[in-house]
């Protein structure tokens, strides 16, 4: 490779850590001189990466243009990018599957051997088990990711669990993906609440509405809101135990959404649990293997008891060990 060719690479590598370098610093750190810095930014630009250069300083950032240039990434980012690629082409956003291959197919084929051969080690040892998960497209991913960007309201044809199907007006705050599906957490006009919204069972209605002004989240994050509202808010059944143990070891045992857990102190913590029977709060508390305290609701205590009654007659059964 040619010294000015692997000079525009280091230089390129650099303006891609999206910062503003001064003229000074890009010299100093390529060990020339600041016109051949300059004469290396309108190679760059000849090439089509849009650098610019920033007013008011004599520095450049490389900014986004009108087509896509060529990428330059360092080992681990080729490596991350080609195992994403591989995992987002079997994944639950249809519409991407094939440009997500094809795109695989083309960093495969320029990755050094060095690095061609770690990610082959690492797909021949990777087992992926598909599940089945509700599909969604890249186009509804992208209307609801700009109408939260944009801070634009945005209606849709929504059908609930039920099926039953009604229009809603909302403010959207967030898409997250959480346990296989998509959701949008968003303000739901019509109804002055907070709502989540399957994103496989919606409809965007584009163009958006008027802009408006983001309110805070309750929970303080669309995460922490999401998975509170998954885990109990939403079941017709809920109740919060008292578990003598801390809420680091406690969340080693819980499945995604089974639970959200209050610390209380360094050795106590709370879990609050929703279900669609106190028969399925019941199994979910004893399968945590570990003591516990629970007053309500009365259903949950009776489920609790027979649970209990049908333990004790398994084991002091005939022929029990």
């Amino acid at each position: 490779m040619s010294e000015t060719s692997a000079r525009l690479l280091r230089l390129l590598s650099l303006l891609q850590t999206h910062r503003a370098w001064s003229g000074a610093e890009l010299a100093a750190k390529l060990d020339v001189t600041a016109r051949t810095v300059r004469r290396d930014i309108e190679r760059l630009r000849g090439l089509g990466y849009p650098v610019q250069a920033l007013q008011g300083t004599a520095g450049y950032r490389l900014g986004a243009g009108a087509s896509m240039p060529p990428l330059l990434l360092d080992d681990e980012e080729a490596v991350a990018v080609a195992v994403g690629l591989r995992t987002t082409s079997g994944g639950t956003v249809t519409g991407i599957e094939d440009a997500s291959l094809r795109a695989l197919a083309k960093l495969e084929q320029v990755l050094p051997s060095r690095l061609r051969h770690r990610l082959s080690t690492m797909q021949q040892s990777m087992v992926r088990v598909a599940a089945e998960a509700p599909r969604v497209t890249s186009e509804t991913l992208l209307a609801i990711a700009d109408a939260c960007l944009r801070q634009e309201r945005l209606r849709f044809d929504y059908t609930d669990h039920t099926g039953r199907t009604s229009v809603r007006d909302t403010e959207p705050d967030s898409l997250v993906n959480f346990s296989r599906h998509w959701y949008l957490v968003a303000w739901d006009v019509d109804r002055k609440d907070w709502r989540s919204f399957r994103v496989d069972r919606l409809r965007p209605r584009i163009p958006t509405g008027p802009r408006f002004t983001p309110r805070p989240l309750p929970d303080g994050d669309a995460a922490t809101y999401l998975s509170r509202r998954l885990s109990s808010a939403s079941w017709p059944w809920r109740t919060v135990v008292t578990l003598p143990r801390p809420a680091t070891e406690i969340a080693e045992r819980l499945w995604p959404g089974t639970g959200v857990l209050e610390p209380v102190d360094d050795k106590t913590c709370l879990l609050h649990l929703g279900a669609d029977s106190p028969a399925s709060l019941a199994w979910m508390i004893t399968a945590l293997d570990t003591d516990f305290t629970v007053t309500d609701p009365p259903e949950l205590v009776t489920a609790l008891r027979r649970l209990s009654d049908r333990c004790r007659a398994a084991v002091d059964a005939p022929g029990a060990d």
